[in-house]
């Protein structure tokens, strides 16, 4: 059973969606591409400052390991443009294309 990370961010006062997305793609997944068990890294505009973290994982482990690491990463990165509003992990019943 594979399993998802969630997070929810706010843009802080200044910051852009472009600007946070590009941090993530050029830093934040070249962390997790490392880590065993990762699958898959996504990050949406959620509209009104608000933006969504999504990674998939092997398992609940490898998926707990990404929280601590996002955590890390997103305060050495980004604390001054983005404020962490939720962080969930769960498991995945299934995944269609």
């Amino acid at each position: 059973m594979e399993h998802i990370r969630v997070a929810t961010y706010r843009l802080k006062s200044g910051a852009t969606f472009s600007e946070i997305a590009d941090a993530a793609k050029g830093g934040l997944l070249d962390s997790f591409r490392l880590e065993p068990g990762f699958l898959r890294y996504e990050v949406a505009d959620l509209g009104d400052g608000e933006l969504i973290s999504i990674s998939l994982w092997e398992s609940r482990g490898a998926a707990e390991h990404g929280v601590a690491l996002a955590r890390e990463w997103v305060a050495e990165n980004l604390a001054e443009r983005v404020e962490l509003q939720s962080n969930r992990v769960g498991d995945v019943a299934f995944t269609a294309g």
